[in-house]
């Protein structure tokens, strides 16, 4: 008997989100000037990261999650510690003395691309023996997340991470993994992480990143070309990825090892690639639901359609558990997308991650009233599937 659905592990903090009114600026430099006193409204402070984000949108769904993170024994440590009681998954959350809890401030005007910032805290410290092995046992999947903000984790071309994962996958589950961008900048921005990937995703079942994360590993030089042009005009660097760049970085990220790689894509919804049905059948307890819809796939579901974003802090976490929750349902592959990128937009209409994520049965048919948005994709091979309303890529096998 399964003690759990999944362990959702890694990386957890205080957000901090001030609510920011109704303002014509579409900067964030025309927002916040030196010396000017700018009056926003009720701050929101909850928890963040993949393991409050994540596992708490996974429980509110449906699954049966079991936490693992660590926080400091100080007034944030009892906040999250409190929260994730109140959610009913904290059991987990270990308060390490001497050590303190991460935070965020989140910098979320209307219309403006976020600004974060971030004291990592007691998550810099976590390290593959900070996992519970036995309670995996008893479980279906692992996730862990945001690595990239976890110094020890990723130290020596992630040798904590690789020892993590080959441990998890001899206690037989299958395993997933989020990641974050970090500064390019900062110490851990610096390593090379195109070496980290290739130590750890033979280990990692479901990979999923950002576009801009998966970028930055790969290609760090191309993305920070993209991420200047974006600020000179204005717009979001994920505009700026072609789709013959997603199907690039898709099938590199399957090269080093991951059996299914979803890249995160904001507004404009969610790729996937699929590996064969080959290396879909090693991957543990919580094996592909169905092959021959699973296996060798390339598709790309857009994004549903909202009327005012509230705050997007946690959308691809909680994309991540609407696709892992109808993963272990044994949805089809197409569903899975759909139901991923509904999870990401209940997020958006609210100011904390979690509190807009309803429960399956809800959620499935309040979809039935959404329209997506319009994603037009000019690039050679890919065609739209009018009926299940998602894009069909030159590498998919049906």
């Amino acid at each position: 008997m399964t003690r759990c659905d999944i362990v959702v592990a890694g990386h957890i903090c205080v957000d901090i989100t001030p609510k920011f009114l109704p303002t014509p600026a579409r900067t964030i430099g025309e927002l916040l000037v030196p010396g000017k006193l700018l009056e926003v409204g009720a701050c929101v402070v909850s928890t963040g990261g993949p393991v409050s984000n994540t596992g708490v949108a996974l429980s509110r769904i449906g699954a049966k999650v079991d936490l693992m993170a660590r926080v400091g024994e100080d007034t944030f440590g009892s906040i999250v510690v409190g929260k994730m009681r109140e959610a009913g998954c904290g059991d987990g959350i270990r308060r390490i003395k001497g050590e303190v809890t991460a935070y965020t401030i989140v910098i979320a005007p209307p219309g403006i691309d976020r600004v974060f910032l971030h004291d990592p805290g007691a998550n810099d410290t976590f390290t593959a023996d900070d996992v519970a092995y036995e309670r995996l046992d008893g479980a279906r999947l692992f996730h862990y997340g945001y690595p990239p903000l976890m110094k020890k984790t990723c130290a020596n071309n992630g040798e904590e991470l690789v020892r993590m994962y080959k441990q998890a996958k001899e206690h037989g589950v299958t395993t997933s993994l989020d990641m974050a961008l970090p500064d390019p900048d900062s110490p851990t921005g610096r390593i090379d992480w195109r070496a980290l990937l290739e130590n750890v995703l033979p280990y990692v079942d479901i990979f999923l990143p950002s576009v801009e994360e998966v970028l930055f590993f790969l290609e760090r030089d191309r993305f920070l070309e993209k991420r200047n042009e974006a600020r000179r005009r204005g717009i979001e660097s994920l505009d700026l990825v072609t789709p013959d760049e997603y199907s690039r970085l898709g099938a590199e990220v399957m090269k080093l090892g991951a059996g299914i790689v979803a890249l995160k894509s904001g507004h404009r919804g969610i790729y996937m690639r699929t590996a064969g049905a080959d290396r879909l059948e090693r991957f543990g307890r919580a094996a592909a639901p169905d092959a021959a819809n699973w296996a060798g796939r390339e598709l790309w579901s857009a994004a549903y359609h909202v009327d005012q974003v509230a705050n997007a802090t946690g959308s691809g976490d909680c994309a991540i558990a609407g696709f892992l929750a109808s993963y272990l349902r044994g949805e089809t592959i197409e569903q899975a997308l759909d139901f991923a990128t509904a999870a990401g937009r209940q997020n958006v209409l609210v100011y904390d991650a979690t509190s807009g994520i309803l429960p399956w049965a809800e959620t499935a048919a309040a979809m039935k009233s959404w329209r997506k948005k319009k994603l037009d994709i000019t690039a050679a091979g890919w065609r739209f599937d009018d009926c299940g309303q998602l894009w069909h890529g030159p590498a998919d096998a049906r």
